[in-house]
């Protein structure tokens, strides 16, 4: 029986923090930045966690 494979997608999204929760980036950062405020560019370029919705479905992609 061949191992079981993360979704490489997902693995190239998301982080593991030493504590065990899952990190990912923002979105709305890549076009289009002239008309937003410069701290809502500053913020967007951090990371945040994963929600508790989609908690699941990430540690199934991660197989974690």
């Amino acid at each position: 029986m061949g191992r079981v494979k993360p979704n490489s997608s997902a693995v190239k999204r998301f982080k593991i923090t030493a504590s065990g929760k899952i990190k990912r980036k923002r979105s709305n950062k890549r076009h289009i930045l002239t008309k937003k405020a410069t701290d809502r560019k500053r913020r967007l370029g951090q990371y945040t966690l994963v929600s508790d919705a989609d908690m699941r479905n990430v540690k199934f992609m991660l197989k974690i």
